[in-house]
């Protein structure tokens, strides 16, 4: 079978820390949303319930675009970014998880820190993963269902 590449940078970069991240026992979403108005570029759940949050940065100027990223803290354990080699990682706050990736896998460069969620927002949480991995998946298996087709 072919490889086919995702065709934006940043969609590459999540490939490949979704790859690293499922060799660590973590299940992924891309493109979750933990709140309205917030769209994570990952979201894992780990093998202890651990949730972690993964933003792609494909460039500098993606990286000063984003202005959201501080409202993530709050809906996760862990927070990291993801980047090339070629990115310059000093732009990146050190008080956050630093990975360095490609469309093929990655490696944790720095840790992030450990901000424990409250019991009722990770039991929320974890509950909306559950539920939006179930929904895309059925969607996959049945797409006339998104289309009003057989519920």
């Amino acid at each position: 079978m072919e490889d086919v590449l995702p065709p934006m940078a940043g969609q590459r970069l999540a490939r490949g820390v979704a790859r690293m991240l499922r060799s660590l026992d973590h299940a992924v979403i891309p493109e979750f949303v933990p709140k309205r108005g917030l769209r994570v570029d990952l979201m894992s759940l780990g093998p202890k319930g651990d949730i972690w949050i993964v933003e792609c940065k494909s460039c500098r100027a993606d990286f000063a675009a984003d202005r959201k990223w501080h409202g993530y803290l709050d809906w996760c354990d862990r927070y990291f970014w993801a980047v090339d080699c070629d990115f310059p990682v000093e732009l990146l706050p050190e008080d956050t998880g630093l990975i360095l990736a490609d469309p093929y896998g990655a490696e944790i460069q720095r840790m992030a820190p450990e901000t424990r969620l409250a019991g009722a927002r990770r039991n929320r949480l974890t509950r909306d993963f559950g539920r939006t991995a179930a929904s895309r998946l059925h969607a996959m298996l049945d797409p006339s269902a998104l289309r009003g087709g057989v519920v």
